[in-house]
């Protein structure tokens, strides 16, 4: 029969069923790093969310035989343990085709309209003391007849692509950094750089692309450009970030994901002055997180965790 512990039953909002089969599930609204061997111990079907499984973790773990993950990323599991260990990785996939680009698009529709500066301009008081029915103290500007650039390819970047071209936008799909052609569809990432009138991330996080958009990328962006982030922090230089921000480099970015999650209270892109910036929005990580989105999500692992109990496992990374 198996055991199957469920360690961040909280990040997630659902109707999490059980599965069809015998088994015996354990549930923890949350769990901590050191507290992931204890609670563990006999389980063969963990699912995890963000928490880490490293190998020296997984090689402690004797019955473990399948790590279901509750989302679309696994750079928090060694996969290359589960691999040598026959342990059986599946994630989650597609759930958030809708959810995902309508937030993508909700920042850049904030940023290009200039909405944060004019809310801070009407809480001012600014309006009230207009001397006709309206100002312009910032400029505004429309997505349809821009360049939007996507990085990444998958289900998601697709989904953002299709809404920007109902938008009237013009669509770039990036090649990968430093590919030695470009296929046919793509465009040279340095090209898409230098063109897109907004840049959007929809790539995993790996030895690849870690640190994919640094300091020589964003100089590289127009002026006017903006940077979105849906995807992982580690995509991008933070540091290089903020400084593109504070001396112009870049005309604003919205950001959903940082390096760390949860943030420290000191991470630097939580600094006051930051946060204050009109041309910079940042959201806790809540792009996938609508209630259908989270729904289908919880219906999926369930779904992932019966068909590897059937002998025929769906989804597979390792």
């Amino acid at each position: 029969m198996h055991r199957i512990v469920h360690l961040e039953s909280e990040a997630l909002i659902a109707e999490v069923r059980r599965p069809a089969f015998e088994h015996d599930w354990v549930e923890y609204p949350k769990t901590l790093q050191s507290e992931m061997e204890g609670r563990l111990q006999g389980a063969t079907v963990a699912i995890v969310n963000k928490l880490q499984l490293p190998a020296e973790l997984i090689a402690r773990l004797p019955d473990l035989q399948m790590v279901a993950v509750a989302a679309t990323g696994t750079n928090n599991v060694d996969l290359a343990a589960c691999r040598s260990r026959g342990i059986v990785v599946s994630n989650i996939r597609g759930y958030a085709l809708h959810t995902v680009p309508e937030h993508v698009f909700a920042l850049l529709l904030a940023l290009s309209r200039n909405l944060l500066a004019y809310r801070q301009s009407v809480r001012a008081g600014r309006w009230q003391r207009a001397d006709q029915f309206c100002f312009f103290d910032h400029p505004i500007h429309d997505l349809h007849g821009t360049t939007l650039g996507i990085v990444g390819s998958g289900s998601l970047g697709q989904g953002v692509g299709r809404l920007a071209e109902a938008f009237g936008m013009r669509v770039l799909r990036a090649e990968r950094k430093g590919a030695a052609a470009v296929r046919a569809g793509y465009t040279a990432f340095d090209t898409v750089l230098g063109e897109a009138d907004a840049v959007s991330l929809h790539c995993p996080l790996n030895g690849e692309t870690a640190g994919l958009i640094g300091e020589a990328e964003l100089r590289a962006m127009k002026p006017t450009a903006l940077l979105i982030n849906t995807a992982r922090g580690g995509l991008v230089d933070e540091g290089a970030l903020i400084r593109a921000l504070k001396e112009g480099w870049i005309a604003g970015a919205g950001f959903d994901v940082l390096t760390a999650e949860p943030p420290p209270p000191e991470h630097p892109m939580l600094a006051p002055e930051l946060l204050a910036l009109p041309n910079f929005l940042l959201t806790p990580h809540v792009a996938w997180a609508s209630r259908p989105a989270m729904q289908a999500l919880a219906d999926q692992l369930i779904g992932n965790i019966e068909a590897f109990a059937a002998g025929e496992p769906r989804n597979r990374v390792a």
